[in-house]
């Protein structure tokens, strides 16, 4: 009986939930996966569609790594040596030499004395955050931060919490003066790249901000920047948000399971947060960690991007983007402007933006549609995301699907 109230109480949630158009609904299932060949990227068979071939433009992988042979035997043989499964957390048996390796890899490639991974990216910003947040620290936070940094605001009970518009620096500053007082230690904390836009904090900025009123807080003010969607995909060699402002911040989070194609999250800072992390942060301590065959992949997606074949493949992933946002422009439609892969088009309007969404899947094409009131009246959007494994032929395939939608032939 008890069961049976609670299911009739949860199916009042999610019927309003539909009701109220934020349900996510089934979720598109990858049967397949048909290699790049000739002029084409890879096409994708989804669950339900029979043989027809899709275009993803709504993958996180920026760098297309997570198809190439190099990277898939570099997991392999992460499996062949260690198992499938670490078998434990970090601090029993579950730290493994892959894994130190990888830390000591991606600290250096992003200029710090440490690092350390997480199971994922959102993980990595909770187990940050919520360690370093004291009840007399105050955080100072974009207001179109991503959710798991105001999960982790939530979680973190802080005396005080100040919003400022979104990359409005001017905001920044004045939400940063608000909180003199308030507490002894200051978390200023943003998204690099802010996944539905794709534009960028100017972290040069906020870092000056930051600096100028330090003095007024007796345990500092702490910059920390989720550059998730950044690094790899930004800058002139992959290096982020950090890399494309000339700035250097406190503390950075980044993912394994974007750009470089695997899974996981991690974050690089100075040597003595790193170890206060691993000392306090219950989502690293109770969890298992990335697998050692992801470790292995993640090492050797690094390894890539540093290499020439990276910037060739980050010089391509430029040019693909502008190429999709040219074609954008010269077909009538709105978008934000900026050299990151992620692409909006500005559709403005709710049911316009699911039909354009369902157009695109009739012709082999899947993105991600964002309406009301998941985002708000007026900022209905359609997020494209252009990836290293795009060709050319197959950014023209959908400029030209969205031309022929455009034009109504």
């Amino acid at each position: 009986m008890t069961m049976e109230r609670l299911n009739k109480a949860l199916t009042v949630n999610l019927n309003d939930l539909k009701a109220k158009g934020t349900a996510k609904g089934a979720e598109m299932v990858v049967t397949g996966v048909k290699p790049a060949e000739g002029a084409n990227g890879p096409r994708y068979f989804i669950e339900g569609h029979g043989k027809q071939e899709f275009i993803k433009m709504n993958a996180n992988s920026y760098l297309g790594l997570s198809q190439r042979a190099d990277m898939i035997a570099a997991e392999e043989e992460g499996a062949r040596k260690f198992g499938v499964g670490p078998g434990a957390v970090r601090f029993i048996s579950g730290t493994h030499a892959p894994h130190l390796a990888l830390e000591k890899k991606l600290a250096e490639f992003m200029g710090r004395e440490a690092a350390m991974i997480f199971s994922s990216a959102y993980v990595t910003s909770l187990g940050v955050l919520v360690p370093l947040c004291t009840p007399e620290t105050v955080y100072v936070s974009d207001e179109l931060n991503h959710n798991c940094i105001i999960q982790a605001m939530r979680l973190s009970r802080p005396a005080g919490k100040f919003i400022y518009k979104h990359n409005d620096m001017a905001d920044a500053e004045a939400k940063l003066k608000d909180a003199i007082g308030k507490g002894k230690r200051a978390l200023v904390v943003t998204d690099g790249i802010f996944s539905m836009r794709g534009d960028h904090a100017p972290l040069n900025e906020l870092v000056a901000i930051c600096k100028k009123y330090e003095d007024q807080f007796s345990e500092g003010v702490i910059t920390v920047v989720d550059d998730s969607h950044g690094i790899g995909a930004f800058g002139a060699t992959g290096k982020g948000t950090e890399e494309y402002t000339n700035a250097n911040v406190d503390i950075l989070i980044g993912t394994l399971g974007k750009a470089f194609g695997v899974n996981g999250g991690f974050v690089v800072a100075s040597a003595t947060v790193v170890e206060y992390l691993r000392e306090t942060a219950p989502m690293y301590i109770y969890s298992n960690p990335i697998t050692v065959s992801e470790a292995m992949a993640s090492h050797k997606a690094i390894e890539i991007l540093e290499s020439d074949e990276g910037l060739k493949l980050l010089k391509h992933l430029g040019a693909m983007t502008k190429k999709f946002e040219d074609g954008l422009k010269t077909n009538g439609f709105e978008t934000i402007e900026g050299p990151h892969p992620v692409v909006p088009l500005m559709v403005r309007d709710t049911p316009k933006t699911a039909e354009l969404v369902q157009f695109l899947k009739d012709n082999g094409v899947v993105a991600t549609g964002l309406n009301f009131p998941v985002v708000p009246k007026g900022s209905e959007e359609i997020r494209f995301q252009v990836c290293a494994d795009h060709t050319e032929a197959d950014i023209d395939y959908v400029i030209g699907l969205l031309k022929k939608y455009a034009t109504g032939h």
